[in-house]
């Protein structure tokens, strides 16, 4: 591997302030240098590489315009926010990106004055800076409001409902558009360039404003011919007519990569008078500078540990297959004997698996865009036709379609599959990506099935239960990695709707493990009958409906009761007590101990050593299972452990 690279440039760089007094061409090297850094501590440390190298221009442009942190500077989904952080104070700790006490990969306002907003789901950069540009004016300050939006972002409707309140108000708001994939964007070269300064200039603007004024003394007739020459010059110029009906006043396209391009643009910007909200439109290219990064733009979104050099990743070969593709071969299996099975994603194909579904089956598979909202009713829509929808999102992604699972499909007892990647821990990513929250909020649906697999056989299993389930919504949450290596089926077999399993005989004290807790239960068995104790260990299978045969079962025959899993306060654990208590089966001296993730947000780490922390690994369990008992008859008849 060679060594660092040499950065003369942003050697003389910590905040902002260093580079305002910079030339182009010294602008330049620094853009160049703060690549290198970002591919560098990006092959060290893992994380978001294409979108942060497609913006490291942007980034030094905007910081050597305006003066932030005064001036506010948003960052959507903040994934590109890499060349960012080096530029505000945080170069000496960028190779502790995503590491447990390190830096976030995503913006945080704890973590920095010039990160004003933090982030890390997509398409809230203009609500927010709309917000903060409402709050100047009411508070009678100077100051500009820059909001940074792409890489996907602009197909949320959150993004245009809040362009279209932005419009409305006549408050200036500058959104930078990162388009960088070329949806939108013709080509771009010398002449758009020179026509972006031209739109945002004051000379132009001087006059558009004067002819706007003197067309107000004019018949009406004349006024609105007037106006309507001027949207179809600039829209036949620009390609900003979309904007334009927003309420935005449109500069653009320009080439994002060009500092001689972006600066004087973006000077023009902030210093003109105008009311209103602008938008300035730049087009770039997703890792550039870095040719892995642009060749392959998908794989080198978000990666691991990497050559340099030659772009290979450092990839251990894994030893069982993730349950993203068991969820795949499951649904592929199910589609093959089906033509009513549909696949839906929102933008991403790869990371739950739909685009090897959509392999197969490309007219039944749908990708819709950052817009998990409408993918929920849209499923709704294809269930009311007699289709077999299954919606395939991050669990923490699915908060956003939260009203829509409501009001669109349990409220209609419609039967849309829900399956949820990423269920749990999650790594890297930390508090904004863990799958905390979807099991207390779907265990309080009425009619909600939900099922978690314990491990990638039960996994095909649940995929065939939730083909052949008719009669409502329902759910499935499953972890981020590999399975546990047990033999597949070509294709699984319906699992009865609310049965559990017991996998283990025992007595005294009942495991009751949610999902892929399973064998962390099972390893704290062994370790409770290593100490004379023969735990009895069961798999619910269902969060929703519970097994109320097994329930009782546990209750009446065990003196403790430990229920474990990977989610938040208030989910499968809260919902077993609460059945408990309504069935009288606490009356009578049963010990309860609810095991799942803590009551706070969790940061970036290793998922096993945060299982570990939050008590739900096995030593936890068997912890907590020798506290319940702790004074028990049968356990002070126990030898103690070697």
């Amino acid at each position: 591997m060679p060594g660092r690279p040499e950065t003369p440039v942003l050697d003389t760089v910590t905040f902002p302030q260093d580079i305002r007094h910079l030339s182009l061409d010294d602008l330049t090297r620094l853009a160049d240098e703060v690549r290198g850094e970002v591919i560098d501590a990006v092959s060290c440390t893992g994380g978001h590489l294409g979108a942060g190298l497609g913006v490291v221009e942007l980034t030094v442009a905007l910081h050597h315009v305006f003066e932030t942190p005064h001036d506010r500077l948003i960052w959507d989904v903040g994934h590109q926010c890499y060349p960012h952080k080096i530029l505000t104070g945080r170069r000496d700790r960028i190779r502790t990106l995503r590491q447990p006490g390190g830096l976030s990969g995503f913006t945080r306002r704890a973590e920095s004055e010039y990160d004003p907003f933090g982030a890390g789901h997509s398409s809230t950069s203009i609500s927010a800076g709309l917000g903060m540009a409402i709050a100047r004016d009411l508070a009678e300050e100077t100051r500009s409001v820059v909001a940074v939006i792409g890489d996907g972002s602009m197909s949320a409707g959150m993004a245009y409902e809040a362009m279209n309140n932005a419009g409305d108000t006549n408050t200036r708001l500058i959104v930078i558009l990162n388009d960088n994939d070329m949806s939108i964007a013709p080509p771009v070269g010398a002449l758009s360039a020179h026509l972006s300064r031209l739109l945002s200039s004051k000379p132009w603007l001087s006059v558009r404003n004067m002819a706007k004024d003197l067309v107000a003394h004019l018949p009406r007739p004349m006024e609105r011919a007037a106006a309507q020459l001027d949207e179809f010059a600039r829209g036949f110029v620009t390609g900003g007519t979309l904007f334009e009906e927003l309420g935005f006043y449109y500069v653009g396209p320009i080439d994002g990569h060009r500092l001689d391009h972006l600066v004087p643009v973006l000077r023009n910007v902030r210093d003109t008078k105008q009311d209103g909200p602008v938008l300035v439109h730049v087009v770039t290219k997703k890792g550039h500078g870095y040719p892995p990064a642009e060749t392959a733009p998908d794989k080198y979104h978000g990666v691991g540990r990497f050559n340099v050099v030659t772009g290979a990743l450092h990839k251990p070969a894994p030893q069982a297959p993730s349950y993203t593709s068991v969820f795949a071969k499951g649904l592929i299996a199910e589609a093959e004997d089906d033509d009513r099975v549909v696949g839906i994603t929102a933008a991403m194909p790869a990371g739950t698996g739909i685009d090897k579904f959509g392999d197969h089956f490309p007219e039944r598979c749908f990708d819709v865009g950052i817009a998990e909202q409408h993918a929920v009713t849209f499923a709704a829509g294809l269930a009311c036709e007699g289709f077999k929808p299954f919606v395939a999102i991050y669990s923490s992604f699915m908060q956003r379609a939260y009203d829509q699972i409501v009001h669109d499909v349990a409220l209609q007892g419609l039967p849309v599959r829900l399956c949820m990647d990423r269920a749990g821990y999650v790594g890297a990513d930390g508090a904004t990506h863990h799958g905390a929250f979807d099991l207390p909020m779907l265990l309080c649906l009425p009619g909600m099935v939900v099922m978690a697999p314990s491990d990638e056989g039960e996994m095909m299993h649940m995929m065939a239960t939730l083909a052949a389930y008719d009669d409502g919504p329902s759910a499935i949450r499953y972890p981020r990695g590999e399975g546990e290596g047990v033999d597949l089926p070509e294709r699984g077999t319906p699992v009865p709707i609310g049965k559990g399993r017991v996998v283990r005989e025992g007595k005294v004290v009942a495991l009751l493990s949610l999902g892929t807790r399973l064998y962390p239960c099972l390893e704290a068995a062994e370790d409770l009958a290593q100490r004379g104790l023969s735990p009895t260990v069961a798999d619910a299978r269902f969060a929703k409906p519970l097994d109320m045969d097994l329930l009782r079962r546990l209750a009446t025959e065990h003196e403790a009761l430990v229920v474990v899993e990977e989610g938040s306060v208030g989910g499968f654990g809260a919902h077993v007590v609460q059945t408990l208590a309504a069935e009288g089966l606490l009356d009578h001296g049963l010990k309860v101990r609810t095991l799942c993730m803590p009551d706070c947000f969790v940061e970036q780490g290793k998922p096993e050593q945060q299982a570990v922390d939050a008590g739900i690994a096995a030593a936890g369990i068997a912890a907590t299972a020798l506290s319940l008992l702790n004074g028990s008859t049968i356990l002070a008849e126990q030898p103690a452990r070697a």
